[in-house]
């Protein structure tokens, strides 16, 4: 038999690094107090070697599993309310979870292994094939909530039924009467956006209606969108008399462009949002919306990584959750008030 290879210790790190085995130890478990360069040389070596901390080498399936939980931006409305369903998941299944803002730094998801994480739970974020290579690599499992892109199939994902949704908040609108319907969404690119345009698209030609040119606008999913396009519908020759809004941020900055412009909701304009966060049932009035249901996407996204940290087979590399139209008192029939004023 041969013998085993002997294993990297903390040590070989050090002196291949020309620094103390405290330094190293520091690089491992994420302490700040190294200088730049030193941790990038560390890092590098524990990369070299396939160096894995103890914490989790020695892991068992048995064990309470750490799963890392990164979002980008802001902790708005739509991350706060995954992130409980994420939590109340966890605590039901015995895991932790550790929060953090996505920092995609060299090494990244070797740090990560190193603290001991057991999977990476991602919302709305952005990993190229480079990052990806690195997870895999690092044997960490990913799981991204909301895509802004195709995933890769090295990735799960979780999402909802977007054109349902985007189906569904325009067939509202049509029944309702409203002919003139706009959509203002998010990035062009991203995934959700395109089905809920697509959604929308698909009800108004099923109705035989036409999209005049300038009544579909992209942003970002923010309530600056939301001021800055309904200006923009709203100056239009023909406005519309309806806006479908690509998440609940932007339709409260078309409540309050139409505010300011003298218009009453839904009087003179209606509006509908998507995801029904908190600001849905905190507008003037309140907003008739497009549930998605974001706690039960964070739950499930929460389950799918700890199956995969056991090694279990995931049927679906991509899972969406139903979507549910709600309707309050931002919209309503066109009224004879619904012209804009000059």
């Amino acid at each position: 038999m041969r013998p085993k290879a002997r294993r990297t210790t903390l040590a070989d790190i050090a002196q291949a690094a020309g620094v103390s085995v405290a330094t190293v130890s520091k690089v491992v478990n994420g302490r700040g107090d190294v200088a730049p360069h030193t941790r990038t040389r560390v890092q590098e070596l524990l990369h070299q070697h396939h160096y894995l901390a103890p914490v989790f080498r020695h892991t068992k399936a048995t064990d309470m599993p750490t799963i890392e939980v990164q979002f980008k931006g802001g902790l708005k409305s739509y991350v706060a309310e995954t992130l409980e369903g994420i939590i109340d998941s966890a605590a039901e299944s015995g895991a932790s979870v550790v929060i953090s803002k996505a920092s995609l730094a060299p090494h990244w998801a070797r740090d990560l292994v190193s603290a001991g994480r057991r999977a990476v739970i991602a919302i709305t974020s952005v990993y190229t094939a480079a990052h990806l290579d690195e997870l895999g690599r690092s044997g960490l499992p990913l799981v991204v909530l909301d895509p802004l892109h195709v995933p890769d199939s090295r990735v799960h994902s979780i999402g909802a039924t977007n054109f349902t949704g985007g189906l569904a908040a325009t067939r509202h609108l049509l029944s309702l009467g409203h002919h003139r319907i706009a959509y203002l969404g998010g990035p062009a690119a991203a995934v959700c956006n395109q089905a809920r345009t697509h959604g929308y698209r698909a009800a108004m030609e099923a109705d035989g209606m036409r999209v005049p040119d300038g009544y579909v606008r992209s942003g970002d999913f923010t309530y600056e969108t939301g001021l800055l396009g309904a200006t923009a519908l709203l100056s239009l020759q023909e406005p519309p008399t309806a806006v479908f809004a690509g998440n609940d941020e932007i339709a409260a900055g078309v409540i309050e462009t139409a505010r300011t412009r003298g218009l009453r909701i839904p009087e003179d304009l209606s509006v509908v949002g998507f995801d029904d966060t908190s600001p849905a049932r905190m507008t003037t009035p309140p907003l008739t919306t497009v549930r998605q249901p974001l706690r039960e996407m964070g739950g499930t996204a929460l389950r799918t990584a700890l199956r995969l940290t056991n090694g279990e087979k995931v049927e679906s590399h991509h899972i969406e959750l139903a979507t549910e139209l709600v309707v309050r008192a931002s919209t309503a029939p066109p009224g004879e008030g619904a012209s804009v004023p000059g």
